[in-house]
Order: C-alpha cells, then sequence, then structure tokens
C-alpha cells in the first residue's frame, strides 16, 4: 500500500504531537472503564455513513440507547425507513464520535447490523421516540414499542482512539504557548487506542 508523504524528517518523528500524547502505559481494563466513562457522559454521539448512491459520508447526532459485549459495542434506535438504514444496509462500516467542551474525544470505529426483532427493540425503546416517529393515525405507526419502523442499530466496535485530559484550560492553553515559543509539542491529553484484539479480549473477559 502505498502512503502519502511531503518530506523527509530523518530520524525523527514526523508526528511528535502523537509521540508526546500517546498513553501506552495504561492497561486494557482502565483504557476501557475510562472510555465507558466518556461516552455514558456524552450521551450523544456523530454515527458516519457512506451514501451508497454517491459515495458521500454522511454524519447525524444520534443518542446512545445501550450498551453490550461488555459494554464496548453500542446501540442506538432508529428509524427503518431513514437513509441511514439504506446507507448500512449497503454498507456495514460506520465511525461514531464523541467531543465535550474541554476537548476530550473519542472515536469508535466498527460495523453496524439492524435489528428489528420485537424483544430487542423494547429492551432499549424509550418513550421519547414518540416525538420523533410521530403518530400517523392508523394504530400501528404510533410511535409506541410496536412501531413496525423502530428498530435497533447494534454497532460491533473494531477499534477505538480517544484522548482524555486531566488539565485545566489554564493547563492547555500554558502548553500550547509554550510550544508555540520553543516549537516543543505540546502535553495537553492523554491519547489512547485500542485494537480490534484488545477489544476482543475485553469481550471473552466481561462474557465470563
Amino acid at each position: 500500500m502505498s502512503s502519502f508523504s511531503n518530506t523527509d524528517t530523518g530520524s525523527k518523528p514526523s508526528g511528535p504531537y502523537y509521540e508526546k500524547n500517546i498513553d501506552r502505559d495504561v492497561s486494557l481494563k482502565e483504557k476501557v472503564e475510562i472510555l465507558i466513562k466518556f461516552v455514558s457522559s456524552c450521551k450523544f454521539g456523530m454515527m458516519t455513513t457512506r451514501d451508497p448512491s454517491s459515495g458521500k459520508l454522511v454524519s447525524r447526532c444520534m443518542a446512545v440507547a445501550g450498551k453490550e459485549g461488555g459494554d464496548i459495542d453500542l446501540t442506538f434506535t432508529t428509524n427503518t425507513e431513514s437513509h441511514k438504514t439504506d446507507e448500512l444496509n449497503a454498507d456495514r462500516h460506520t465511525n461514531i464520535s464523541f467531543y465535550d467542551n474541554s476537548g476530550q474525544w473519542a472515536s469508535i470505529a466498527g460495523e453496524a447490523s439492524i435489528e428489528t426483532d420485537r424483544e430487542v427493540v423494547k429492551k432499549y425503546y424509550s418513550p421519547t421516540l414518540k416525538a420523533w416517529m410521530g403518530d400517523l393515525g392508523d394504530g400501528v405507526h404510533d410511535g409506541s414499542e410496536n412501531d413496525p419502523r423502530i428498530a435497533v442499530l447494534r454497532v460491533k466496535t473494531s477499534s477505538i482512539t480517544y484522548a482524555i485530559t486531566d488539565k485545566t484550560v489554564l493547563g492547555r492553553v500554558a502548553e500550547i504557548a509554550k510550544g508555540t515559543v520553543t516549537g516543543e509539542a505540546a502535553g495537553v491529553n492523554k491519547l489512547r487506542e485500542i485494537s480490534e484484539s484488545e477489544i476482543q479480549q475485553w469481550r471473552a473477559t466481561a462474557s465470563k
């Protein structure tokens, strides 16, 4: 596979920000538990799918309905008649991103499946869905847990990158200011990665 490069930095890292902030000295348990806590605090994520007709990437805000697989896999409720279900039916790959006002973020890559089994829908159903689905007045499409338009999107996670910080806003500003003056990469957060093999390991541990 070819890669894009515009210069040669020799033996020095071309991405010093990554090297400065990557946090490898942390257990899988801590990495996952901190991620779960962060996602729960955000509640809403941006789901990215691909439009099969144009090939364009599309993102939309989604509320997390629940978690599975040791809380590392996410579930969302959706309208089966929406474009997102068409897009995921054509290409199951998706990305869910989360962000908060302190600059912390998470990017979760995975594959989505569309679940229409009523027992699964009832498990994740919320009455607030009525506000989004509407009652069509035909006794069937009423926004209730039995409304056939309501389905669950199960996103099976394949890899994760996230960044958290224990620095205050002033602390991060100071780091950036120092880097601007000295040319040293700013250490503003803890950048963590969870690989596919680590996710599989976590699921196996959680199922015991």
